[in-house]
């Protein structure tokens, strides 16, 4: 009993500091962002609100003024409020994704279904503060960085995520009166594989730094289908598998089926005249195009609000299945385009000691910042008032290592074919867009 005492006063002052780290927090979007960020509740405590001044009415797409007020209002009190925070509430959100996301009994014993739905319960609360980091940095048009690696070794997300949200303890107070411990959920997770060594760390490093250091960033890279790697003893010798980390899903994911963009391999160069000006330009004709599908990661400050964002790309094919070539009887052509498209986000560094696999490390390394660099100019294009040649004062890209420098040539063909720029305007864009950091 004695014991039970101590373990209970230990966790109440755990509680507290956790406590103290979110008033900070929450001081923090007071002095900083509006004074006027909190509302009395019934209870009468102040209640940190999420901010509606930040709010795009761009994305609203509503054209008359009155009308336009009403629905931002209506949907804003909706969500005015961040998700609670107490022990009590926290129960019932990891009780109700048990129940309601994984359609799972939240009266069996189950530590894989707890563990997804306690980060689900996390990852809702990241999201929050996601959201209105991209509406606050989008509303004071504020430059940002955007950091390319093909990898990232992320570690595991639980604890780290609790810690930055300062909710640590309160997570665990509310699983052990649920009947689990932090520790033996934690277990439950696989790392991410979408990294070897230390620069995937590196990377992972810097991101993390971004957003303590309240900087709005974001990261790019590939969702690997198989880590690096798994170990068995087989004959007394180890013996190398693939990790494949996604086997019982990633919960801390969010695909985006809406962020596609198509990345065009092989081909030819052919030159055309422009009927307006007479000018010789070239046109890129035939080859495959390779479909890129977004999945984002949020990614936490400690003890901010501040919440940026690990956008990685899977590859799909544009057309994944020939009906035509399945109803001939050739079944293997009917998938032939799916098959060629999958590899290159199955592995990280393919092995490259034969021609196939120079070949698909060069595809893999396009793909990864045709797409990327797509998804800037889109988000860029999105504000009328920015036009290309203000892009420097606006976007940073920071390429890490040598892999994604072939984003340097492909920035020059999207602003010279896509964008129709003279060749010295690009360049000025480019030159003054894009760095990189080696070891």
């Amino acid at each position: 009993r004695e014991r039970e005492r101590e373990r209970r006063a230990t966790m109440s002052s755990a509680i507290d500091m956790e406590e103290r780290a979110k008033a900070r927090i929450e001081a923090e979007v007071q002095n900083l962002l509006d004074p006027d960020a909190f509302q009395l509740s019934e209870g009468n405590e102040k209640v940190l609100l999420r901010q509606k001044s930040y709010i795009d009415e761009l994305e609203m797409d509503v054209d008359e003024e009155q009308e336009l007020k009403e629905k931002k209002e209506k949907l804003w009190k909706l969500l005015c409020t961040y998700l609670p925070c107490d022990v009590l509430s926290l129960q019932k959100s990891i009780v109700q994704h048990v129940e309601y996301t994984l359609a799972r009994r939240r009266y069996k014993r189950d530590k894989c279904s707890f563990y997804q739905a306690t980060a689900i319960s996390v990852r809702d609360r990241l999201i929050e503060r996601w959201t209105d980091t991209q509406q606050y940095l989008s509303s004071k048009d504020s430059k940002r960085v955007y950091y390319l690696s093909l990898e990232y070794l992320l570690g595991r997300n639980l604890q780290n995520a609790m810690s930055c949200l300062a909710l640590r303890n309160r997570y665990a107070a509310a699983l052990e009166e649920l009947g689990y411990s932090l520790e033996e959920l934690t277990e439950e997770e696989r790392d991410p594989g979408l990294g070897s060594g230390g620069l995937g760390r590196l990377a992972s490093c810097f991101l993390d730094s971004l957003a303590t250091l309240n900087f709005g960033a974001w990261g790019y890279g590939l969702r690997y289908k198989f880590g690096l790697f798994e170990q068995r003893l087989i004959s007394k010798a180890q013996a190398e598998f693939p990790d494949f980390w996604l086997k019982e899903g990633y919960p801390w994911e969010v695909e985006r089926p809406d962020v596609q963009y198509l990345v065009r391999m092989y081909g030819e160069v052919e030159d055309r005249v422009d009927p307006e000006t007479g000018e010789v330009k070239v046109a890129w004709k035939g080859g495959e195009d390779v479909l890129a599908e977004g999945f984002d990661i949020p990614v936490p400050g400690f003890h901010t609000l501040n919440t940026n964002n690990l956008r990685l790309w899977t590859s799909k094919a544009s057309c994944e299945f020939d009906l035509g070539s399945f109803n001939d009887g050739q079944y293997y052509a009917a998938i032939e385009e799916k098959e060629r498209s999958e590899p290159l986000t199955s592995v990280l560094y393919p092995c490259d000691n034969n021609a196939p696999g120079k070949e698909l490390r060069l595809r893999q390394q396009y793909f990864f910042v045709s797409a990327t660099l797509q998804d800037i100019l889109r988000r860029y294009k999105k504000s009328p008032s920015h036009g290309l040649l203000d892009l420097p004062n606006k976007v940073a890209i920071q390429l890490n290592e040598t892999h994604p420098a072939i984003a340097i040539p492909e920035l020059m063909r999207l602003l010279l074919d896509d964008e129709n720029l003279c060749w010295q305007d690009a360049w000025h864009i480019v030159h003054n867009t894009c760095a990189d950091s080696r070891g």
